[in-house]
């Protein structure tokens, strides 16, 4: 079966649940208000792509590449991005739904999480040096045995996350949200 080699097309208002999306390459292509909800995208390389608005909750992800592809307001409820090609894997998200997506063992260094929410994630095992979790909710999240060196929750809220069990060291959080990092031992913090 040949693959397809699709550049620099614009898909808006699709329904790829009706119409799959055919197995192959898409490189610097925009995707609008599609609905990608509960379909197959393994195998797939998106490079430079822009998910706008877009559904794609309970997406299949074995073997998918993402390679410098942006999500902007869009549903990612359930995914396993640690299924996943990691071969030069590398996204950002902007004011996103993750809820109950798992992340675990991929390499996230410099990741930008950006107004989304990130409830009950899993982050074990990931090396998320120098990311960004600029005004997250991260209820629930897992983080266990992350590299979170450098990495910025300043403006993030919900998490709890132990320092050791974790690399944490360079690592910016706020107060009053840093308090999430002695969540393990059930203290009270008062002023």
């Amino acid at each position: 079966m040949q693959e397809t080699f699709v550049t620099d097309k614009s898909f808006e208002s699709v329904n790829f649940g009706e119409a799959p999306l055919p197995k192959g390459d898409y490189d610097n292509c925009v995707f609008t208000n599609c609905d990608f909800s509960n379909t197959d995208l393994s195998g797939i390389k998106f490079i430079d792509c822009r998910f706008q608005s877009c559904n794609l909750s309970m997406v299949k992800l074995s073997k998918t590449a993402f390679q410098e592809v942006r999500f902007t307001g869009c549903k990612l409820l359930g995914l396993r991005f640690d299924q996943c090609s990691g071969f030069a894997l590398a996204f950002s998200f902007a004011e996103c739904q993750l809820d109950h997506s798992s992340f675990y063992g991929a390499k996230l260094k410099g990741t930008v999480f950006n107004n989304s929410r990130l409830q009950e994630v899993d982050f074990t095992d990931c090396d998320l040096t120098a990311a960004v979790f600029n005004q997250c909710d991260l209820s629930q999240a897992v983080f266990e045995n992350t590299a979170l060196q450098k990495a910025d929750f300043r403006s993030s809220v919900n998490y709890a996350l132990d320092p050791e069990r974790n690399k944490i060291k360079g690592a910016r959080f706020s107060i009053p949200e840093v308090t999430g990092l002695l969540a393990k031992y059930g203290i009270r913090i008062e002023n």
